[in-house]
């Protein structure tokens, strides 16, 4: 296997150091010289189909026997004969049964020999044609496999991970669910990718987390890499329902009649509370990245309301820290694959990072920026690293303005107290709209117009120092780029992009798998703001981020909210506001009661990734600027509704 030798530096999404990520080497697989990417030489149509059963070792079911998931192959015929082993991509997944996969939620089909006829997705019609084999893992409890969806937990991870072990030799797997005839993987190499969105992807940074040898790469797209960050943050509930109501959702018929016990430890260890237990230590792919031996090529919608952006930032850095090949594209989307909103840049990409990191073609890919970043729709800028050099954080003070509620941002300490009260009936698109107003339900800071533009990339913290009137209390602190702007509508239902009629085909088709799809096109807001960042807590969880206690009413306390990372440029001309209220309607639940907050502006503060520093800001913020427009109405998208509390895609 050939050895990586890496060169980095841990660069922190908040605190990110001045020196750059070096270029990652890769030794050819031969000595001789490589092509410069793979053909479709294969046939796709006569590739090899078929299906083995993986034992995983485990017994989540309970029915006496080691649960075996299904894992539908398929793999170039000519290879074969020719007796050359080839790697794979393998997409682990519990929606191909009872969900489907992508935007138009497709699902496997199957022949009379039970074989697959239709895998979802366009991966094994543009790779097994290139010498790939395509590997379709069903995860426990779903579809054809045995065993229990455990939401992340033991059984996801190890469903997959079985998969990459027998891949490279060192599991068992069989012909058929029940029989004893053993199926080998003597046609590939054992040099393994893992990809996929949502729940795919998450299961993708599961398995590195591992460090399981044999795994080369994972491309996550929109994934999880914490689910108490998928449920709570801080101790705010982000949804009205347990993973035990997901489980519940992908589980297979069989695996539902078995699989009470799981479903009752999913209620008991996920407490509604928001309380860190057990249950999401184990979930926690972030505190295990330093096994990840897999390069990984991220992507996630910096305005996803379903697996948000809080998901990127320490796992980010995680890997960072522990000198992980990294590579990220960031979209203005919602939760939406790269193949529906930049279509034919992104399969030219995936295909040159497969070929690098599978086939040791050296193509030059690892040399090129590591990151792709959408300023508006359709329009894409690099950084040869992420967050760029110079980026540091800036300590931005909010202060009393001349209305109550309207205040001011810059880099001095404020003064006096802001108050506010929870109304759970609005949120972030209210507070924004209503910034230059006094409103009763939150307070908002903005700075004066900028003379120049200005770059936030990472992630940001408020502290806030609040009173409650109440036991109980909720916060949402909000950074927002106040200026007229056109931006993809990701509260839209398709979530930045609108599918079209037309199809275009990447790859080889079969009448039985096409690998034809419908276009698409962004679907764009004209907008007078733009939230940027967003974070929310549970008062409660003052004094841990683990454990929420009750409020003593009157009595100050001192929190600190994460926000999401981001990357955003603040134009010439625009405003950067921070809000911070209650409960931020649609996105996170409301507490018990309705409280009264009041704002100690001498103790809350900001810490804003810029680059360039503080000193970016004040020279943003200095010198002559148009004024501030008189109070009026900002137009933005509608209000942002999290329904759906499944990580794939909200058809």
């Amino acid at each position: 296997m050939p050895k990586r030798t890496r060169f980095t530096t841990w660069r922190p999404l908040a605190t990110a150091a001045t020196a750059a990520l070096l270029a990652t080497l890769l030794t050819p697989v031969t000595a001789q010289a490589a092509p410069r990417g793979s053909e479709p030489v294969h046939s796709y149509r006569d590739a090899i189909r078929e299906a083995v059963w993986v034992d995983t070792g485990l017994d989540g079911d309970r029915d006496g026997k080691p649960d075996r998931v299904a894992v539908d192959i398929v793999r170039p015929r000519e290879t074969a004969r020719q007796g050359r082993k080839v790697p794979v991509i393998m997409d682990a997944s519990p929606y191909y049964s009872c969900c489907g996969r992508g935007n138009e939620s497709q699902k496997k089909t199957y022949d009379a020999q039970g074989r697959v006829a239709q895998m979802p997705l366009y991966y094994d019609n543009y790779f097994v044609p290139r010498g790939y084999a395509f590997v379709g893992v069903d995860l426990a409890g779903t579809n054809r496999s045995d065993g229990c969806v455990d939401v992340g937990g033991r059984s996801d991870i190890q469903s997959a991970k079985a998969v990459v072990d027998w891949l490279n030799g060192r599991a068992k797997a069989y012909t058929t669910r029940t029989g004893t005839t053993r199926a080998r993987a003597g046609w590939t190499n054992g040099r393994t990718g893992m990809i996929g969105k949502s729940w795919d992807g998450t299961i993708a940074n599961g398995v590195a987390a591992t460090g399981v040898k044999g795994l080369r790469t994972i491309v996550p797209i929109s994934a999880i890499s914490s689910w108490y960050d998928y449920y709570f943050q801080q101790g705010a509930p982000l949804y009205d329902s347990g993973p035990e109501w997901l489980s519940d959702y992908v589980d297979s018929p069989d695996a539902r009649a078995k699989c009470q016990a799981v479903q009752h430890k999913l209620v008991d260890g996920a407490p509604r509370t928001g309380d860190w237990t057990p249950l999401w230590s184990e979930r926690d792919y972030v505190k295990a990245a330093r096994k990840v031996r897999a390069s990984v090529f991220l992507i996630h919608g910096m305005q996803d309301l379903n697996v948000r952006m809080k998901h990127v930032g320490p796992w980010w850095n995680a890997l960072a820290k522990n000198g992980v090949e990294r590579k990220i594209w960031l979209s203005q989307t919602g939760h939406v694959d790269p193949f529906d909103f930049r279509r034919g840049a992104w399969v030219e990409t995936l295909h040159r990072w497969f070929d690098h990191e599978l086939k040791g073609i050296d193509n030059g890919i690892d040399r090129e920026p590591m990151a792709d970043i959408e300023r508006a729709p359709g329009r894409w800028e690099t950084s040869r690293v992420w967050p760029p050099s110079g980026t540091r954080t800036a300590t931005l003070r909010p202060d009393r303005g001349t209305q109550a509620g309207v205040g001011t941002l810059g880099l001095h300490r404020g003064h006096g107290t802001e108050t506010f009260t929870d109304d759970p009936k609005l949120g972030e698109t209210d507070w924004a709209a209503r910034i230059d107003e006094p409103t009763p339900e939150k307070a908002g800071f903005t700075t004066r117009p900028l003379t120049r533009d200005l770059r936030l990339s990472g992630s940001s913290e408020v502290t806030v120092t609040a009173t409650p009137s109440t036991p109980t209390a909720h916060l949402s602190a909000v950074l927002v780029d106040l200026g007229p702007a056109t931006i993809r509508d990701y509260a839209d239902a398709g979530e930045g992009i609108t599918t079209l009629t037309d199809r275009t085909c990447w790859g080889a088709s079969t009448p039985a798998d096409s690998s034809c799809f419908k276009e698409t096109k962004a679907k764009t807001a004209d907008v007078d703001y733009t939230v940027v960042s967003r974070g929310w807590a549970d008062l409660g969880n003052h004094a841990s981020g683990h454990k929420g206690s009750p409020l003593t009413p009157g009595k100050r306390y001192t929190i600190t909210l994460d926000l999401a990372a981001t990357d955003h440029v603040v134009p010439k001309g625009h405003r950067l506001a921070l809000i911070v209220a209650g409960t931020d309607q649609g996105l996170i639940d409301p507490p018990a009661d309705r409280p009264k907050l009041t704002l100690d502006l001498s103790r809350t503060s900001a810490r804003v990734p810029f680059t360039g520093s503080a000193a970016a800001f004040a020279r943003a913020t200095a010198g002559t600027a148009p004024a501030i427009p008189d109070a009026t109405f900002l137009d933005g998208v509608r209000e942002p509704r999290t329904t759906h509390r499944v990580p794939e895609a909200s058809q």
